[in-house]
């Protein structure tokens, strides 16, 4: 079993979680839409990372829509006390398996309602607002309206803490008028880095920050240099991508998703990996010879 132990640890919110979690976006089926494949080898990864150390899940009540929250609390309730599960609103899915913004007041209220439900909890823990004004990423728009409904409700006890997702510098400074932030999730990995000065001053503000497709999302990384360092060191790609985005910065939170046991394994043993100074900076240049690849949906 890996130790998940060396990847260390990170406040989120009044939490202290360790800094590789698990993303349960890949749960949902093809597209993010519908039920797994396979509920039993769903329910599997879930109880296996819980066992691992696992102590932060991502997830949102549009995955699916629904499925994957309910396929949370079938693994997992009742929940270990440590468990930090993290959710996100902003869009809801059409019945084409289309991402549809849902920023208006009642569709955030129905949202958090539902991830409430579908989580089986009285109380959720972090709840992140995702921007919908970018396609492919952070695109510039207010955020006041939608992120005061979501301080109202956590006022009301529905949410312990907010984070923001899929935001800009200025709609983080923004949301930081209007409520506490204590977590920003962003498209980030070694190819796709330019949120490399945001994530420096989050750590200088002891804000975690949680990159979203970690691995290249729907579209793998894709490195000559990548694929010669995993070789030296006898790991795989994935595995040294991980390693570097721990060492990347202490505020750094990763949730690698997969619906595999063996995925998920090879994901929790990178926190065992210790590069060397040369390999992180010749890791360094792969984003200035790679141009970042779009993922096909929200995230």
């Amino acid at each position: 079993m890996s130790n998940i132990e060396q990847s260390d640890t990170f406040r989120l919110g009044d939490r202290m979680v360790k800094r590789l979690g698990y993303g349960a976006m890949q749960l949902a089926g093809p597209g993010v839409f519908g039920p797994p494949k396979d509920h039993h080898a769903a329910l599997a990864v879930l109880r296996h990372a819980i066992a691992s150390g696992v102590n932060h899940i991502d997830t949102s009540d549009f995955y699916g829509p629904h499925l994957t929250n309910q396929l949370i609390r079938e693994a997992l309730a009742p929940y270990a006390r440590d468990l930090v599960i993290v959710t996100k609103i902003g869009a809801r899915r059409g019945v084409d398996a289309s991402w549809i913004p849902a920023f208006s007041p009642e569709e955030l209220t129905r949202a958090v309602h539902d991830n409430l439900r579908n989580l089986g909890v009285d109380v959720l823990e972090v709840v992140n607002l995702r921007a919908m004004f970018g396609i492919h990423g952070p695109a510039e728009g207010s955020i006041e309206a939608p992120l005061t409904v979501l301080a109202e409700l956590q006022r009301k006890g529905l949410m312990r803490h907010i984070g923001l997702s899929n935001v800009t510098p200025a709609q983080i400074e923004e949301g930081r008028r209007i409520c506490r932030i204590v977590c920003v999730q962003n498209n980030y990995n070694l190819a796709h880095r330019a949120d490399d000065a945001l994530i420096d001053e989050l750590a200088r503000q002891g804000i975690a920050y949680v990159p979203f497709f970690p691995l290249g999302g729907f579209t793998p990384l894709q490195s000559s240099t990548l694929s010669d360092v995993a070789a030296r060191l006898g790991a795989t790609p994935m595995q040294i991508a991980l390693a570097w985005l721990l060492r990347r910065a202490p505020n750094v939170l990763l949730i690698p998703g997969t619906s595999s046991l063996a995925h998920l394994r090879e994901n929790l043993a990178a926190a065992e990996l210790d590069l060397p100074d040369d390999v992180a900076s010749a890791l360094d240049g792969i984003a200035a010879n790679t141009a970042p690849a779009h993922g096909a949906t929200s995230r």
